[in-house]
């Protein structure tokens, strides 16, 4: 005996479960023309939100202006390496040439001096060790004559090194010393200075001879009038 159907075993619950609307489409209201006005709490939902906002937009230019201070900051300190090096490449390129050359000549002029001071220590030498006890009446035109040899070959090797070098051209202390003209005495102290008695005797020591010839010939011309 053939069993009966049950009506439900031949529905498709997929299929009606697609065309079912959505719960909050079936709880939606019905769309109007007129829009809603926000609530208290919306309000303050957005002005919250807002001021978040704000607040990431003054954490953003805050962040912003540190990195341009930093950027300025680096563009600043590479300027001033390139144009300090540059400058202190030029300065020390010229040091090194000018020093170079100063270290050339100096080398020079010590090497001229150290000759110098060989030939001079040399004459010295020479002329130190002539002596005169041990000249008799036999040499002594031989030895006198060498004597004289070597001192013109010394005073020659002292104008050589004068003309070299200019600081043996000083006077020495005790020649300084003995060159110096004798002091002259005194000025006597000037006619401004002198109060008007003073002034008077001094002018009378001068015009005494005078007014004497004068009261002179006054006296020979009275006498010759009587």
């Amino acid at each position: 005996m053939a069993s009966k159907l049950d009506p439900s075993e031949f529905v498709d619950l997929d299929y009606q479960d697609g065309r079912r609307p959505p719960a909050a489409q079936q709880a939606a209201p019905p769309a109007s023309g007129v829009a809603r006005a926000p609530t208290r709490e919306e309000v303050e939902s957005q002005v919250a939100d807002v001021q978040a906002e704000l607040a990431r937009l003054r954490q953003a230019q805050e962040q912003l202006e540190r990195e341009r201070a930093a950027l300025e900051e680096t563009r600043r300190r590479q300027a001033e390496w390139k144009t300090g090096r540059e400058e202190m490449v030029r300065h020390l390129t010229r040091g090194i040439g000018l020093l170079e050359e100063a270290e050339f000549s100096a080398r020079q002029e010590a090497e001229q001096m150290a000759k110098a001071v060989a030939g001079l220590r040399e004459a010295l030498n020479k002329v130190q060790s002539i002596q005169e006890e041990s000249w008799t009446a036999e040499n002594f035109q031989t030895e006198i004559t060498r004597a004289l040899t070597t001192l013109e070959n010394a005073r020659m090797e002292w104008n050589s090194a004068r003309l070299k070098f200019p600081l043996l051209n000083t006077p020495a202390p005790e020649a300084a010393g003995e060159g110096n003209p004798p002091a002259s005495p005194a000025a006597p102290p000037a006619l401004a200075g002198m109060d008007f008695w003073t002034l008077s005797r001094v002018g009378l020591g001068l015009t005494w001879p005078v007014v004497l010839a004068l009261l002179t010939l006054v006296m020979v011309l009275l006498i010759r009038g009587k």
